[in-house]
């Protein structure tokens, strides 16, 4: 699927703030994957990711992962190995309020990512955190059985197909 966000801006200009929602412009592209669509699935975490693993070993065809990790900027909560079982999987990419690591491998992973930085440091594994919960951050609240659109413009979600 092509799309541009700019142009789904314009088309849903009566929605926007409503139907149609604009995410702060705070994140850095990684992946292979310039643009990105799906289903939203959400995870609240913070500075452990074993519940990233867990997601992205699950069927993601059509699905985007978004990750709240509290936008901790003290470790990686997505690495190339969990970019590949995320790719693996079918998942068309992830959305990481938090950092990631191992950026140059996972630019070559037909993957798309959105992250605040990177971080050359792991997570701690204590299995903690809450998936499938509405999460909140760049002004906008990502509700799990949205969608997300991803563009080298931004990122927006919705809560009705835009194409």
């Amino acid at each position: 699927m092509t799309f541009k966000t700019p142009d789904f801006c314009d088309q849903f200009e009566a929605e926007l703030g409503k139907t149609v929602r604009v995410v702060a412009p705070m994140f850095q592209r990684y992946g292979a994957r310039t643009s990105f669509s799906g289903e939203i699935v959400t995870l609240k975490i913070f500075e452990d990711n074993s519940l990233v693993r867990e997601a992205f070993a699950e069927d993601g065809r059509g699905k985007v992962l978004v990750i709240d990790g509290g936008g901790s900027l003290r470790c990686a909560l997505v690495g190339d190995q969990l970019a590949i079982l995320a790719q693996k999987n079918g998942w068309a990419g992830a959305v990481v309020y938090g950092c990631i690591r191992d950026s140059g491998d996972i630019n070559g992973i037909d993957i798309g990512v959105r992250a605040l930085n990177t971080h050359p440091q792991k997570t701690l594994k204590k299995g903690v955190g809450d998936k499938n919960i509405a999460v909140t951050f760049g002004g906008v609240t990502f509700n799990p059985g949205e969608m997300l659109y991803a563009d080298e413009d931004g990122v927006l979600v919705s809560s009705k197909s835009l194409c």
